[in-house]
């Protein structure tokens, strides 16, 4: 069965994939660190050109931006250290290394000047160079307020992304489940029906259910419950199913197919039928001596694809008028019905309706509308 790309597939990032985004992450660090002090050290350093200072004053900002540069490399491994501790006490522990990176930058910068590197760059007073170290602090400050918002950031993100793979895998996981859960009624009722045709001799019948059987079987267990087929393929699969039972019940059972010709290329859940078609043959005709007759509607209504399953069967009597089962015991006797509905609701949350209802002539009907798309559509 071809994949259909519409559906999301699982979201978790692999192994393979993790090494890589930690490369690009520290890439993306030493770009902004390095590039963040060369901005810092140019932006000082045409700001002390336009306020007199001379050219070669570029050797003191440069060893102050380096000072700078390798003190925050060290500030960083600490601020990793603190690991998830709350921010407030984050900002407490940064206290005393600030301080002392914005104490070293100002030594660094005392120190260039007193070996004469540059002997006009010397603050005028004394309050000049404790100013210059203050303005400083402000940087560290800044840089450090810059990676935990960096960081806090990606944390979040990292989080909302396994937060949002977890709940796409759980989605995948519980249709999977619903999918799987073959009626072993239908498994049981098939084999005694092909021991009994071989004890009786009818072999070429016998052979003939079991290679519908192996058919269908083998769709069932090949189909993955995350793709979509055309309502075409889905029908195909349902023939299967009914070559099946036809076998058993016979002329007792009668199947009416009326689908519209727009509506065979429509996309929908694989296997989303035979269960609701099991579930007729087991209540309207397996019960009853004259069997009975099931219906397949498909219709297009504007946007909408609307499906429907039908029988004239004695309909359910616990059902009440509002197409709910009257009380629990009666809605755990048709599970395939519980199935197709929480099915819809995790491929198609509110764009999808089940509504069940006893139809006045008599019988049990079944209609499902959901998004009408085609191969190649948007779900939107």
């Amino acid at each position: 069965m071809n994949p259909d790309p519409a559906l999301p597939r699982q979201m978790t990032p692999g192994p393979r994939d993790r090494p890589s985004r930690a490369r690009a992450s520290g890439a993306l660090f030493w770009w902004l660190h390095v590039g963040g002090w060369s901005g810092v050290f140019l932006l000082n350093y045409f700001s002390a050109l336009a306020n007199g200072k001379p050219a070669e004053y570029w050797t003191v900002l440069l060893a102050v931006a380096m000072t700078g540069c390798l003190g925050t490399l060290g500030l960083r491994h600490l601020l990793r250290a603190c690991g998830d501790r709350p921010p407030s006490r984050v900002a407490l522990l940064m206290i005393v290394p600030v301080l002392l990176i914005a104490a070293a930058m100002g030594l660094t910068y005392k120190l260039v000047t007193d070996l004469g590197w540059c002997g006009k760059c010397l603050p005028f007073t004394r309050f000049g160079y404790y100013t210059y170290v203050a303005g400083q602090l402000y940087v560290v400050v800044g840089w450090a307020s810059l990676y935990l918002v960096m960081t806090t950031w990606r944390k979040l993100r990292m989080q909302t992304e396994a937060a949002l793979a977890a709940t796409a895998m759980a989605h995948q996981a519980q249709l999977k489940m619903l999918r799987y859960q073959l009626n072993p009624h239908f498994l049981f009722n098939t084999l005694n029906a092909i021991s009994t045709l071989v004890l009786d001799r009818d072999n070429a019948t016998a052979n003939r259910m079991v290679q519908g059987l192996s058919a269908f079987l083998r769709h069932s267990l090949d189909a993955d419950p995350m793709q979509r087929v055309t309502l075409k393929q889905e029908l195909d699969a349902i023939g299967l199913y009914l070559d099946i039972e036809k076998t058993r019940f016979a002329e007792r059972l009668r199947v009416e197919v009326q689908i519209e010709p727009a509506c065979g290329s429509a996309l929908l859940p694989s296997l989303l039928l035979q269960p609701l078609v099991e579930n007729a043959i087991k209540y309207a005709v397996a019960r009853r001596v004259e069997g009975g007759t099931i219906g397949l509607r498909a219709a297009r209504e504007g946007e909408r694809l609307r499906l429907a399953v039908l029988d004239d069967g004695p309909g359910w009597p616990a059902l009440d008028e509002g197409g709910v089962p009257a009380d629990t015991a009666s809605r755990g006797n048709r599970v395939g019905l519980a199935n197709t509905r929480d099915r819809l609701r995790v491929l198609y949350g509110e764009q999808q309706s089940f509504d069940l209802r006893n139809r006045p002539q008599g019988g049990f009907e079944v209609t499902m509308t959901l998004p009408f798309e085609t191969a190649g559509a948007s779900r939107g």
